[in-house]
C-alpha cells in the first residue's frame, strides 16, 4: 500500500469521484522517485491538482422556527430576542430542516449558531454534536417509593448517597455497575475514556444539577390516565401499592426522588471528540459553517460510530441515576414502588412520514411525541427547587416538533443574576443572598453539598414557573398528569473558585494564561453575552 490512501486524499478535501483514481497513481509516481513525506505529496498533489469548491454553505436565509413563548416583560423580550437571533443563525444550516423554541428559552453562548436552551431542530442523516452541547444526555429520573425516615432522615441519607462537585470519586469511595464493563471501548469517540466513565458512577456534578425529595398523590385519575396511554406497567405498581387507598377522594401521597444530572466527564469528552471530528468533516465538504452549526453524517464510518457512542453514554446516565437511588434506598430502608425518567439534551432517531430517519436534537428540551408503539411519552419537567415537578405525557404536537421544555429556564445569565445582590463597593452581600434564598425555599429542607447556597440555583435565577407552566398548557406542549411537590433539595452550592482557578496553586505562567484570556473575553463583542450556561454543567 502506497504512503497515500483515497481516505487522505478526501480529508484532504478532495472529492470522491474518477479524479481520486488519478490523484492516487500520481502519489505512487512521486514516491517512486523517492519522496517520502506524506505531507509533502499533498502540498505537491495540491500543486497539481485543484479541489472542487465545496457545494454546501450556509443558506442566504434562515428557515422559519415556530416559537412556543411568549414575552411578558422587557427582560423577556430582550430575552427572547437574543433567541431568535442565535436560532436564526442555526436555521442557516444545510442540514437543518426545521426547528423550535420552547417556553424556558434563553441564549447558551454568544458563538454564532448556537443553538440555546429550550431549542430543537431536525436534520436528515446528521448529527450537530454541539446541538446537544457538552453535557450529553442530561436527564431526569424518578423513584417512587414508601418509606417511614422523617425528611431530614431522608435528605441526610441523601447526602451519603450522592456527590456533587468537581473531579469525580476517589478510588476507595468509587460505585462499580455493569455499565461499566460492556464492550465498548474500542469505539473511536470512546477509548481511553473508562476512567472517566469509573469515577462519575453515582456522581451529579453541579450547577443545575439537583436530587429533589418530594411527594407524589396518586389519584384513580392518574392511574387512569397513565393506564390509558399506555404506561401499563407503571400504572400497576402504583395502583397495586396504592390497593384500597386509591378510591379515596384525595387519593395516596407517595414520596418520590427526582435526580437531574448528565453523563459528567465521560459526556463531555465524547462531545469534545465529536465536535472536534464534525468540524474536521464539515470543513471538508462544505465552506463557511459556523463551528456550532457542524455535523457528522451518519451513513459514514465517522457518524455511525458518534451514534454508538452516544448511545452507550445514554445507557450509562440511566445507570448513574439508578444507582444513587438504590444507594438512597438502602440507607434510607425505603421500599420501591417504581421508576422511570427522560433525557432532555440529547438526539433522537425517529422515523419520519416517508420512512426515513430524522435526528431531532434537543438541547434542554423533553421529548413529547409517541414511541413506536404510538404511546405518549412519560416526562419529568422540573421548575424550581420550591415548586412541583410536573409529570407530562406528550401530547405529538409536530407543529413544535413535539418537545416540550425542560424546566424554567433563565431571563438573564447567573453573573447578571447575582449582580442585583451587590454592594455599592461591588463585594457580595452575602447576608442579603441568604435571606433571599431562605425567603424564597421557607419551610423546606434545602441543603448544599458545598455548604454555601447559591443564589443562581435558588428560584430566584429562574423564570416564573407558574408561566413556563401556563405555557406548556397554552402550546399544547405536553398534558400534565401528576406533580411531585417539594420536600426537600440537595445541590453543589458555591464551591468558590474552580481548583485550576486557585492560585495558590497556580504556576506563574498559568496565572498569565488566565490573565490573558479574561482580557481576551474582555474584548469580545456580541449582540447580548451571556456569562452563564443553564445546561452545560458537567
Amino acid at each position: 500500500m502506497g504512503l497515500i490512501t483515497g481516505k487522505d486524499l478526501l480529508e484532504a478535501g478532495w472529492s470522491e469521484g474518477p479524479a481520486l483514481k488519478n490523484l492516487l497513481e500520481s502519489a505512487k509516481a512521486l514516491e517512486s522517485k523517492g519522496i517520502t513525506d506524506p505531507a509533502y505529496i499533498i502540498k505537491l498533489l495540491e500543486r497539481d491538482f485543484a479541489k472542487e469548491d465545496p457545494t454546501l454553505r450556509m443558506r442566504e436565509k434562515a428557515l422559519p422556527f415556530s416559537e412556543a413563548i411568549e414575552a411578558n416583560s422587557k427582560l423577556e423580550e430582550k430575552n427572547l430576542g437574543s433567541v431568535r437571533k442565535f436560532m436564526g443563525e442555526l436555521m442557516r444550516c444545510p442540514v437543518v430542516e426545521s426547528g423550535a423554541i420552547m417556553p424556558d428559552s434563553c441564549p447558551a453562548g454568544f458563538a454564532e449558531a448556537t443553538i440555546p436552551v429550550g431549542g430543537a431542530i431536525e436534520t436528515r442523516n446528521a448529527i450537530l454534536p454541539a446541538a446537544h452541547s457538552a453535557d450529553i444526555c442530561c436527564s431526569m429520573y424518578a423513584s417512587v417509593f414508601e418509606c417511614n425516615e422523617s425528611t431530614k432522615g431522608m435528605m441526610d441519607a441523601l447526602v451519603e448517597s450522592t456527590r456533587f462537585g468537581y473531579g469525580g470519586r476517589k478510588d476507595e469511595d468509587r460505585v462499580d455497575h455493569p455499565v461499566l464493563h460492556e464492550s465498548v471501548w474500542s469505539n473511536r469517540y470512546l477509548k481511553g475514556l473508562e476512567e472517566y466513565a469509573a469515577k462519575h458512577i453515582a456522581d451529579q456534578g453541579d450547577g443545575n444539577h439537583f436530587a429533589y425529595l418530594g411527594k407524589i398523590r396518586v389519584t384513580r385519575d392518574l392511574v387512569d390516565a397513565l393506564t390509558e396511554a399506555g404506561h401499563d406497567a407503571t400504572a400497576r405498581a402504583l395502583r397495586d401499592r396504592a390497593g384500597s387507598r386509591i378510591d379515596d377522594a384525595s387519593g395516596v401521597e407517595f414520596f418520590t426522588l427526582v435526580t437531574h444530572h448528565g453523563s459528567r466527564g465521560l459526556g463531555a469528552h465524547l462531545y469534545k471528540r465529536g465536535h472536534k471530528a464534525a468540524i474536521k468533516e464539515t470543513s471538508r465538504i462544505a465552506k463557511g459553517i459556523p463551528k456550532a452549526a457542524a455535523w457528522l453524517d451518519v451513513t459514514t464510518d465517522e457518524g455511525s460510530d458518534y451514534w454508538d457512542a452516544l448511545q452507550y453514554v445514554s445507557r450509562w446516565t440511566k445507570a448513574n441515576h439508578t444507582s444513587i437511588h438504590e444507594r438512597f434506598l438502602a440507607r434510607a430502608e425505603g421500599e420501591l414502588v417504581t421508576g422511570f425518567g427522560n433525557e432532555h439534551n440529547f438526539v433522537w432517531r425517529r422515523e419520519s412520514d416517508d420512512g426515513s430517519s430524522v435526528f431531532a436534537h434537543g438541547k434542554g428540551a423533553t421529548p413529547a411525541w409517541r414511541d413506536e408503539a404510538s404511546i405518549p411519552l412519560l416526562g419529568l419537567i422540573p421548575l424550581n427547587m420550591a415548586e412541583p415537578i410536573l409529570l407530562t405525557l406528550g401530547s405529538n404536537n409536530s407543529d413544535f416538533l413535539s418537545f416540550a421544555p425542560h424546566g424554567a429556564g433563565r431571563n438573564q445569565s447567573r453573573t447578571a443574576t447575582l449582580r442585583e445582590f451587590r454592594k455599592a463597593n461591588g463585594d457580595s452581600d452575602e447576608a442579603t443572598i441568604a435571606k433571599a434564598i431562605a425567603d424564597a425555599t421557607r419551610g423546606l429542607d434545602i441543603r448544599w453539598y458545598y455548604g454555601k447556597g447559591d443564589l443562581t440555583e435558588s428560584p430566584i435565577g429562574y423564570k416564573s414557573a407558574a408561566q413556563v407552566r401556563a405555557q406548556i398548557e397554552h402550546f399544547e406542549l405536553a398534558n400534565i398528569i401528576g406533580e411531585v411537590t417539594p420536600l426537600g433539595c440537595l445541590m453543589a452550592g458555591d464551591s468558590g473558585p474552580k481548583p485550576w482557578m486557585k492560585k495558590d496553586l497556580l504556576t506563574p505562567k498559568q496565572k498569565r494564561q488566565i490573565e490573558h484570556r479574561a482580557d481576551r473575553r474582555k474584548q469580545k463583542q456580541s449582540y447580548h453575552r451571556w456569562e452563564g450556561n443553564d445546561d452545560e454543567d458537567v
